[in-house]
């Protein structure tokens, strides 16, 4: 079947594997190992001066992991992915992929609390600087740039803010300067393919809508592919200098023979190797288990969550709902350019009683979970203010899109009757 391009509904199922050449298994086994036998010297010391592409240790790589990279990659249309253990160490890793101490990147302010955390504290404290700007803005980021800038990292649908990244605008104002963007797909994959509007990175907190049902934390790093690092040898120094942790390897060269590999090569051999946020082989397999069914959950998410926006619209007590399908002029425009598979499963609201009345709407829930995840097959609530983004300021939170009074809801897969009941009987006990 390859003489034609083969539909995502096909690649979640497919991509990757056929089965197991020694037993015939058709889903992929857990290869619950650490390490892998060489068949002799040669071989071992080809994998590891990377003249062969192999198993050598769990921690860079394995069998069950491995299917879930190219099917992701197939997936997203990349030329490589890297699993990890989770989402946070999915953008951590993306980003000092790329930039060491005295670099900088340059970010939108919309972004998942912990995203936030990480780049204002965390990787501030390893020396690496994040400028944050409004991402409606795309000059905002050749304003903030200089010549220490490796990355723009925007999130497509932001959590919880939920106004989507003007990819393609950013994207093409990065390339002629060398900059690369990195882009956050974890609340619209399949909705939404960054790589068509010029993205170079695409990372995931596969925990959320991929996996799906709520079970295994993990993380993904996709490399497009198409991004010419070696154009720019002192914009992107990491993947054009000798490496002394790698025998001088220099990745753009090293990684020629195996294909427009350099980034995911050095992030594999190099943060994956010394930092060793590896991706459990089981936890892989679970994941590759939701990944199955994605093209079947995502638009039954949408769907759902269409209707809760409609019902909340319908209630007094909501003063503002969230949500791509509401907004208009340019941010309508840029949400249907770029979500062509559906609006999303998120939905935020705000209640007229402010913080007080958030708080009792989600201790009225019944039906729906009160947890710090998104992308469950079942619905979710929180309050942001006071959990997810907790860690921010007052001023930090107002411009991820954090209100006092802003309710997150993750719309599951239960029949839309029993969603709405649960939100109309919680809307009385909280507001009545």
């Amino acid at each position: 079947m390859a003489d034609r391009p083969l539909h995502p509904e096909t690649l979640a199922l497919h991509a990757g594997w056929r089965a197991d050449p020694s037993t015939g298994a058709v889903v992929p086994p857990i290869y619950q190992t650490t390490s892998y036998q060489f068949r002799d010297t040669d071989h071992a010391a080809n994998l590891f001066a990377l003249r062969e592409l192999g198993n050598i240790y769990t921690r860079l790589g394995n069998p069950t992991t491995d299917v879930l990279e190219q099917r992701i990659a197939a997936l997203e249309g990349g030329a490589a992915a890297l699993a990890v253990a989770s989402g946070q160490a999915a953008s951590a890793y993306a980003v000092q992929n790329l930039a060491r101490a005295g670099d900088n990147i340059v970010s939108g302010t919309d972004l998942y609390g912990g995203t936030w955390n990480l780049f204002a504290n965390t990787l501030k404290d390893m020396g690496i600087e994040v400028r944050f700007v409004d991402p409606a803005d795309p000059e905002a980021f050749v304003r903030a740039s200089d010549d220490r800038t490796r990355a723009w990292y925007v999130e497509t649908l932001p959590n919880p803010k939920l106004i989507v990244a003007p990819i393609g605008e950013i994207a093409a104002l990065g390339r002629p300067l060398g900059i690369p963007l990195i882009v956050d797909n974890t609340a619209a994959p399949l909705i939404a393919r960054p790589f068509d509007h010029g993205a170079a990175i695409v990372v995931y907190s596969t925990t959320k809508y991929i996996g799906g049902h709520g079970t295994s934390i993990g993380g993904m790093i996709v490399d497009g592919g198409t991004f010419d690092w070696e154009a720019f040898p002192e914009r992107q120094p990491l993947l054009n200098t000798p490496d002394p942790s790698y025998h001088g390897a220099i990745w753009n060269q090293a990684a020629k023979p195996l294909g427009p590999i350099a980034y995911i090569l050095r992030a594999r051999t190099v943060l994956l190797r010394d930092l060793g946020a590896a991706l459990s082989p089981t936890n892989a397999f679970q994941i590759l288990q939701g990944l199955e069914t994605l093209p079947l959950r995502m638009p039954r998410h949408c769907e759902n969550a269409a209707k809760v926006v409609a019902f909340l619209q319908s209630r007094p007590e909501v003063t503002r709902v969230i949500h791509p399908s509401v907004q208009t002029g340019v941010q309508a425009e840029r949400a249907a350019r770029v979500l062509t598979g559906g609006q999303g499963g998120l939905v935020g609201f705000e209640l007229a009683g402010g913080s007080a009345a958030g708080r009792a709407f989600i201790n009225a829930l019944e039906l729906f979970y009160h947890v710090a995840n998104i992308g469950d097959a079942r619905s979710l609530a929180i309050h942001p203010a006071s959990t997810t983004h907790s860690q921010l300021s007052a001023e930090e939170q107002a411009v991820t899109g954090v209100s006092e009074g802003y309710v997150r809801l993750s719309i599951g897969l239960e029949h839309i009757d029993d969603i709405l009941a649960d939100l109309g009987q919680a809307l009385d006990r909280a507001t009545g």
